[in-house]
C-alpha cells in the first residue's frame, strides 16, 4: 500500500506537512474544550462566581469550536487538492505504461482487468487519500493526546477507559479477520463483471442473432450476485461493528458516571467538587479516544479495498515491456523498403508448440510479397512479427538491413502503414481517421487525405456523407459498413506514406470488383513502396512479386502464381478451390 505513495510529487509532499500541522492544531482545539468546561463546572459548582468569567470561559469554548471547524475545513482542503492530483497523475501513468505494453502484457492482464485498474482502482486511492489525511492520522494524535490528558485522574476511570478500548480492539480485530479477505476479493469479481460486460455489449450482434440474451443474462447475473453476495458480506461485518461502538460508547459514559456517583457519595465534602470536575473532563476525554477508535474502524472498511487497489496499479506500473526501443533511428544506406526474414520461428509466451517454423523471404523496394494458407497457418502472425507486436523467438526480421529490435519505435512505426485485419476507427471524423497519427512529417493537407480516400475507392460513400470529410465517425466505425471501415482503414495507410504496406486480410470486405480496382490503384499512385499482403483470396494475390504458402507454420512454397501452381500442391488445392483450372491457366 505505501509503495503507491512514492508517486507523489514534493509539492503534495508539503501540502500534507502543512495538513499535519492544521490536524494538530484541530487536536488541541478539541482537547481544550474540556478543560474550559472544567473551569465553567467548577464557577458553577463555586458559591459568589462572577458570571463575567462564566461568559469568558464560555467565549474561550466558542472559539475552540470555530478553530476547530476552520482546521477542519483547511484540512479537507488540503487532502481534497491532494487525492485529486495524485488520481489524476496515477490514471495518466497507467495510461501511458499501457500504451507501451505489447500484446503480451495486454493479454497477461487482459482489457477489463486494466480498465477497471485505471478506474475503479484508482478512484479506490482517490478515496483513502482524502480520507487517510481527515482520519488515519488524526485518531492516532488524539487517541494518544487524550490519554496522556486522562492520566492520573482517576484509577478506576482509567481502568473501564482500557477495557472499554481492549474490547473495542479485539471486535475490530474479529471483524476484519474475516471481512479483510472478501474485500481482496472484491476487485477480483469487478474485473470479472466489467469482462462480462464489455463481451456482451461489443458482440452484442451476434448474440441477438443467436437469441442468447437469457444466456448472457444469466451469465451476468452469476458475476452480478457473487459481487453483491460478497459486497453484502463486508457489509454486514461492517454493520456489526458501528452499533457495537455506539453499545461501548454508551457503556463507557454509563461507567464514568456511576463510578463517578460512587466516588463523590463517599468521598467528603471538601472533595465532592473536584471529582465531580475531574468525572466532566475524564467523560469528554474517554468519548474522544473511543471516536478515535471509531475513525479507524470507518477507515478498516475503505483500507483492505484500497490496499488490493493499490497493489494493482503497482502491478502495472512496475510491469517492465518485454519489447524495449533501440536506439537506430534508420535503416543501411541503399535499403529503402526492404523486408528481410531470416529463419525465424515463433512461439507466444508460455506456449509449447512453434507457431511459425524456419521462415525466411527477402522482399525488396517496390516489390509486393502475399502470404497465403489456411486457417491458423500463420499467417497474421508472421505480418505481426514486422511491426513488432510480438518478438520473434529464434531468427531475425529485417527492415532496411536493420534488426527491427535495433530501432526506435517511432522510426521503425514511421516506416510502417499498417491495416489490420478488424478495421479499427475511432470517434470523430473521416479525416481525423484518415490522417491519424504522426508520422514525423507535417500533418496531412486536406488534399493529401482526399487523395488516399480517392486511391481506397472511398470517395463516393465519403462525399455522400452529411459533412462529407468532416462527417461524423462514431466509436469504432459503427454507423458505416464493414467494407467502408475497411476502405478507410486502407486510406489511413496511405495517407501516411510509408515505406512499407501490411494489409493483413484487409481486402476481405471488398467485392471482387472493388478489389480489383483498389489494388490497381494502389500499384499506380504507389509505385516504389513494398507492399506485404496476407490474404485468403488467389484473385487478390495473383499479381504479386512472391507468394509465400504457410502450411502450419512451415513455408509449403515460394514463388509466383505461376510457379507455385505446378511447385505447391498446397498452393494448387487453394486456387482449385475458388477457380476452375480454365480460369487459373488463363
Amino acid at each position: 500500500m505505501l509503495k503507491i505513495f512514492k508517486y507523489l510529487k514534493s509539492k503534495e509532499w508539503l501540502q500534507i506537512a502543512a495538513s499535519l500541522v492544521f490536524i494538530v492544531a484541530q487536536v488541541w482545539l478539541d482537547l481544550k474544550l474540556p478543560d474550559y468546561m472544567s473551569q465553567i463546572t467548577m464557577l458553577v459548582q463555586t458559591p459568589g462566581s462572577a458570571m463575567s468569567d462564566i461568559w469568558k470561559q464560555g467565549g474561550y469554548m466558542l472559539l475552540c469550536a470555530l478553530g476547530s471547524v476552520a482546521s477542519a475545513i483547511v484540512v479537507g482542503f488540503f487532502a481534497a487538492r491532494i487525492a485529486a492530483s495524485f488520481s489524476q497523475r496515477l490514471r495518466s501513468m497507467l495510461f501511458s505504461k499501457v500504451d507501451s505494453f505489447s500484446m503480451e502484457e495486454i493479454n497477461r492482464f487482459s482489457t477489463a482487468s486494466l480498465i477497471t485498474r485505471s478506474t475503479n482502482d484508482v478512484t479506490q486511492i482517490q478515496m483513502i487519500v482524502t480520507m487517510g489525511l481527515q482520519l488515519i492520522i488524526k485518531a492516532p494524535i488524539m487517541a494518544v493526546w487524550a490519554v496522556t490528558k486522562i492520566a492520573g485522574k482517576g484509577f478506576e476511570w482509567s481502568l473501564i477507559t482500557g477495557a472499554a478500548v481492549l474490547i473495542l480492539v479485539a471486535t475490530i480485530a474479529f471483524i476484519m479477520i474475516f471481512v479483510m479477505p472478501k474485500f481482496r476479493k472484491m476487485q477480483t469479481l469487478t474485473d470479472n463483471l466489467n469482462k462480462i460486460t464489455r463481451e456482451n455489449l461489443t458482440g452484442l450482434r451476434v448474440v441477438r442473432a443467436y437469441n442468447a440474451e437469457a444466456y448472457q443474462e444469466e451469465k451476468f447475473e452469476k458475476a452480478n450476485d457473487d459481487l453483491t453476495g460478497t459486497h453484502l458480506y463486508t457489509s454486514r461485518g461492517m454493520a456489526v461493528m458501528m452499533p457495537m461502538m455506539s453499545m461501548i460508547m454508551s457503556g463507557l459514559s454509563l461507567a464514568i458516571y456511576w463510578i463517578g456517583a460512587y466516588l463523590i457519595n463517599n468521598a467528603e465534602a471538601m472533595d465532592k467538587l473536584a471529582i465531580f470536575s475531574n468525572m466532566v473532563v475524564f467523560s469528554s476525554y474517554a468519548m474522544q479516544v473511543i471516536m478515535s477508535f471509531m475513525m479507524l474502524a470507518m477507515m478498516f472498511i475503505i483500507l483492505p479495498r484500497a490496499s488490493v487497489s493499490a497493489k494493482r496499479i503497482n502491478e502495472v506500473l512496475d510491469t517492465e515491456p518485454t519489447i524495449l526501443d533501440g536506439r537506430e533511428h534508420s535503416g543501411k544506406p541503399g535499403h529503402i523498403g526492404e523486408v528481410e526474414f531470416k529463419n525465424v520461428s515463433f512461439k507466444y509466451p508460455g506456449a509449447a508448440d512453434y507457431v511459425l517454423q524456419n521462415i525466411s523471404f527477402t522482399v525488396k523496394q517496390g516489390e509486393t510479397i502475399a502470404f497465403i494458407g489456411s486457417t491458423g497457418s500463420g499467417k497474421s502472425t508472421l505480418i505481426n512479427l514486422v511491426p513488432r507486436f510480438f518478438d520473434v523467438t529464434e531468427g531475425e526480421v529485417l527492415i532496411d538491413g536493420v534488426n527491427v529490435k535495433d530501432y526506435a519505435g517511432e522510426s521503425l512505426f514511421n516506416k510502417i502503414g499498417y491495416v489490420p485485419q478488424k478495421a479499427v476507427l475511432f470517434r470523430g471524423t473521416v479525416s481525423s481517421n484518415v490522417g491519424y497519427g504522426e508520422n514525423g512529417k507535417e500533418a496531412p493537407t486536406v488534399d493529401e487525405i482526399k487523395r488516399a480516400v480517392s486511391i481506397a475507392q472511398g470517395t463516393d460513400f465519403v462525399e455522400s456523407m452529411n459533412g462529407q470529410y468532416e462527417g461524423d465517425i462514431s466509436q469504432g466505425g459503427t454507423n458505416i459498413s464493414g467494407g467502408q471501415k475497411q476502405r478507410l482503414a486502407i486510406a489511413r495507410a496511405v495517407c501516411r506514406k510509408p515505406e512499407i504496406y501490411i494489409f493483413d486480410d484487409s481486402f476481405s470486405a471488398l467485392d471482387y470488383k472493388t478489389d480489383r480496382i483498389l489494388r490497381r490503384a494502389l500499384k499506380e499512385e504507389t509505385a516504389g513502396v513494398t507492399s506485404m499482403i496476407v490474404a485468403q483470396r488467389i484473385g487478390t494475390i495473383m499479381d504479386a512479386d512472391q507468394i509465400v504458402v504457410l502450411d502450419e507454420g512451415r513455408m509449403a512454397g515460394k514463388g509466383t502464381h505461376k510457379e507455385l501452381l505446378v511447385s505447391c500442391e498446397v498452393y494448387k488445392e487453394i486456387a482449385m478451390s475458388q477457380f476452375s483450372e480454365e480460369e487459373l491457366v488463363s
